[in-house]
């Protein structure tokens, strides 16, 4: 099964075979790679607490519950989310400035619920 390439079409999935798209997926992980490869241990802490906490925090978390929790400053974890949302996939801030959506779920309202093993629910991205 996983050397089947998955696709999602309205409400079905799809098993594709490897030779189909096989190549793009690889090139698109390796680009994934790099753009992580590109982030900082400030920005990988940032982004690993809203990814963690998100489904704990129950709504949008804002710049101030993580500069406290992970003992930075404001202004910089404030740098650090524009940072994150500018690359257009690690995360998506509120006009308050509070993270909303962090891939692959979000506190906003969608179609599509996620309930994790601990008993928390959101909706994913």
């Amino acid at each position: 099964m996983s050397d089947w390439l998955m696709a999602g079409v309205w409400r079905h999935i799809l098993r594709l075979p490897p030779g189909l798209g096989g190549k793009r997926v690889g090139q698109l992980a390796q680009r994934a790679q790099e753009v992580v490869g590109q982030l900082s241990a400030e920005d990988r802490s940032v982004h690993h607490f809203v990814a963690k906490e998100l489904p704990r925090f129950g709504g949008p978390i804002p710049p101030q519950a993580i500069a406290g929790s992970l003992d930075l400053p404001e202004v910089r974890v404030i740098e650090v989310l524009a940072g994150l949302e500018a690359r257009k996939g690690f995360l998506f801030r509120n006009e308050e400035g509070a993270v909303v959506w962090v891939y692959p779920m979000t506190v906003e309202p969608t179609p599509h619920h996620v309930r994790f093993r601990s008993g928390e629910t959101l909706y994913a991205a």
